[in-house]
Protein backbone atom coordinates (compact mmCIF):
# COMPACT_ATOMS: atom_id res chain seq x y z
CA UNK A 1 0.00 0.00 0.00
CA UNK A 2 1.08 3.53 -0.72
CA UNK A 3 0.92 6.29 1.86
CA UNK A 4 -1.78 8.93 1.51
CA UNK A 5 0.42 11.65 0.00
CA UNK A 6 1.88 9.29 -2.59
CA UNK A 7 -1.64 8.09 -3.49
CA UNK A 8 -2.85 11.67 -4.01
CA UNK A 9 0.18 12.61 -6.10
CA UNK A 10 -0.13 9.55 -8.38
CA UNK A 11 -3.86 10.22 -8.74
CA UNK A 12 -3.12 13.78 -9.78
CA UNK A 13 -0.75 12.42 -12.44
CA UNK A 14 -3.42 10.06 -13.81
CA UNK A 15 -6.57 8.72 -12.19
CA UNK A 16 -6.07 4.98 -11.71
CA UNK A 17 -2.32 5.02 -11.05
CA UNK A 18 -2.72 4.99 -7.25
CA UNK A 19 -5.23 2.14 -7.56
CA UNK A 20 -2.56 0.24 -9.50
CA UNK A 21 -0.09 0.78 -6.66
CA UNK A 22 -2.73 -0.29 -4.12
CA UNK A 23 -3.41 -3.45 -6.19
CA UNK A 24 -7.04 -2.49 -6.85
CA UNK A 25 -6.89 -3.74 -10.44
CA UNK A 26 -10.59 -3.44 -11.38
CA UNK A 27 -10.73 0.12 -10.05
CA UNK A 28 -7.48 0.90 -11.85
CA UNK A 29 -8.83 -0.35 -15.17
CA UNK A 30 -12.13 1.50 -14.68
CA UNK A 31 -10.51 4.83 -13.76
CA UNK A 32 -7.94 4.72 -16.54
CA UNK A 33 -10.59 3.74 -19.09
CA UNK A 34 -12.92 6.53 -17.94
CA UNK A 35 -10.04 9.01 -17.90
CA UNK A 36 -9.18 8.23 -21.52
CA UNK A 37 -12.83 8.18 -22.59
CA UNK A 38 -13.56 11.61 -21.14
CA UNK A 39 -10.18 13.03 -22.13
CA UNK A 40 -10.46 12.02 -25.78
CA UNK A 41 -14.13 12.96 -26.18
CA UNK A 42 -13.68 16.35 -24.50
CA UNK A 43 -10.50 17.17 -26.48
CA UNK A 44 -8.90 17.87 -23.11
CA UNK A 45 -5.28 17.38 -24.16
CA UNK A 46 -5.65 20.04 -26.86
CA UNK A 47 -7.47 22.28 -24.38
CA UNK A 48 -4.56 21.89 -21.94
CA UNK A 49 -2.03 22.58 -24.72
CA UNK A 50 -3.82 25.74 -25.88
CA UNK A 51 -4.24 26.92 -22.28
CA UNK A 52 -0.56 26.48 -21.43
CA UNK A 53 0.34 28.39 -24.59
CA UNK A 54 -1.98 31.23 -23.57
CA UNK A 55 -4.43 30.62 -26.43
CA UNK A 56 -7.55 30.72 -24.26
CA UNK A 57 -10.02 31.39 -27.10
CA UNK A 58 -8.71 28.35 -28.99
CA UNK A 59 -8.95 26.29 -25.79
CA UNK A 60 -12.59 27.30 -25.33
CA UNK A 61 -13.40 26.51 -28.96
CA UNK A 62 -11.70 23.11 -28.73
CA UNK A 63 -13.54 22.13 -25.55
CA UNK A 64 -16.42 19.69 -25.71
CA UNK A 65 -18.12 20.83 -22.51
CA UNK A 66 -20.67 18.00 -22.62
CA UNK A 67 -17.84 15.53 -22.04
CA UNK A 68 -15.52 17.68 -19.94
CA UNK A 69 -18.25 18.24 -17.33
CA UNK A 70 -17.69 14.62 -16.23
CA UNK A 71 -14.01 15.20 -15.57
CA UNK A 72 -14.01 17.06 -12.22
CA UNK A 73 -16.11 14.44 -10.43
CA UNK A 74 -14.21 11.54 -11.98
CA UNK A 75 -10.86 13.12 -11.13
CA UNK A 76 -11.74 14.03 -7.54
CA UNK A 77 -13.45 10.68 -6.89
CA UNK A 78 -10.38 8.80 -8.12
CA UNK A 79 -8.23 10.89 -5.78
CA UNK A 80 -10.58 10.26 -2.86
CA UNK A 81 -10.64 6.53 -3.59
CA UNK A 82 -6.84 6.42 -3.72
CA UNK A 83 -6.59 8.41 -0.49
CA UNK A 84 -9.00 6.23 1.48
CA UNK A 85 -7.40 2.98 0.26
CA UNK A 86 -3.87 4.16 1.04
CA UNK A 87 -1.97 3.17 4.16
CA UNK A 88 -2.92 4.91 7.38
CA UNK A 89 -6.09 5.93 9.11
CA UNK A 90 -8.63 7.86 7.07
CA UNK A 91 -9.96 10.68 9.25
CA UNK A 92 -13.71 11.01 9.62
CA UNK A 93 -15.40 13.20 6.97
CA UNK A 94 -12.15 13.56 5.04
CA UNK A 95 -14.14 13.02 1.85
CA UNK A 96 -15.83 16.42 2.16
CA UNK A 97 -12.97 18.53 0.71
CA UNK A 98 -12.82 16.16 -2.29
CA UNK A 99 -16.57 16.47 -2.85
CA UNK A 100 -16.66 20.25 -2.53
CA UNK A 101 -13.53 20.44 -4.70
CA UNK A 102 -15.40 18.53 -7.42
CA UNK A 103 -18.45 20.79 -7.07
CA UNK A 104 -16.45 24.01 -7.31
CA UNK A 105 -14.24 22.81 -10.18
CA UNK A 106 -17.42 21.91 -12.08
CA UNK A 107 -18.84 25.39 -11.43
CA UNK A 108 -15.56 26.91 -12.60
CA UNK A 109 -15.77 24.84 -15.77
CA UNK A 110 -19.34 25.99 -16.41
CA UNK A 111 -18.29 29.65 -16.27
CA UNK A 112 -14.89 29.20 -17.91
CA UNK A 113 -15.92 30.46 -21.33
CA UNK A 114 -17.27 33.79 -20.08
CA UNK A 115 -16.07 34.72 -16.57
CA UNK A 116 -13.30 37.30 -16.68
CA UNK A 117 -11.07 38.80 -14.00
CA UNK A 118 -10.81 42.33 -15.32
CA UNK A 119 -9.94 41.73 -18.95
CA UNK A 120 -8.44 38.28 -18.32
CA UNK A 121 -10.35 35.21 -19.50
CA UNK A 122 -8.83 32.13 -17.83
CA UNK A 123 -10.68 29.46 -19.82
CA UNK A 124 -11.48 25.78 -19.23
CA UNK A 125 -8.20 24.81 -17.53
CA UNK A 126 -7.12 27.72 -15.34
CA UNK A 127 -10.52 28.88 -14.03
CA UNK A 128 -11.57 25.41 -12.79
CA UNK A 129 -8.16 24.98 -11.12
CA UNK A 130 -8.63 28.36 -9.45
CA UNK A 131 -12.12 27.31 -8.29
CA UNK A 132 -10.61 24.24 -6.60
CA UNK A 133 -9.12 26.47 -3.89
CA UNK A 134 -12.44 27.77 -2.50
CA UNK A 135 -13.89 24.27 -2.94
CA UNK A 136 -11.23 22.79 -0.67
CA UNK A 137 -11.66 25.63 1.82
CA UNK A 138 -15.45 25.20 1.95
CA UNK A 139 -15.08 21.41 2.15
CA UNK A 140 -12.71 21.69 5.11
CA UNK A 141 -15.01 24.24 6.76
CA UNK A 142 -18.03 21.96 6.35
CA UNK A 143 -15.96 19.05 7.66
CA UNK A 144 -15.06 20.98 10.81
CA UNK A 145 -18.70 21.97 11.40
CA UNK A 146 -19.99 18.42 10.87
CA UNK A 147 -17.31 17.03 13.19
CA UNK A 148 -18.32 19.51 15.92
CA UNK A 149 -22.00 18.70 15.53
CA UNK A 150 -21.36 14.94 15.64
CA UNK A 151 -19.19 15.23 18.78
CA UNK A 152 -21.94 16.93 20.80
Amino acid sequence: MTDKLEAILWSIALPGFAQLLNKKILKEIAFIFLEFLVNVNSNFNMVILYSFQGNIREAIEATNYQWLMFYPCLYMFAMWDAYKDAEGETPIYSYLPFIFGAYFVTIGLMYSSSLKFGQILLGPVWLPILFLIPGLIVGNFVKSIVKRIKVR
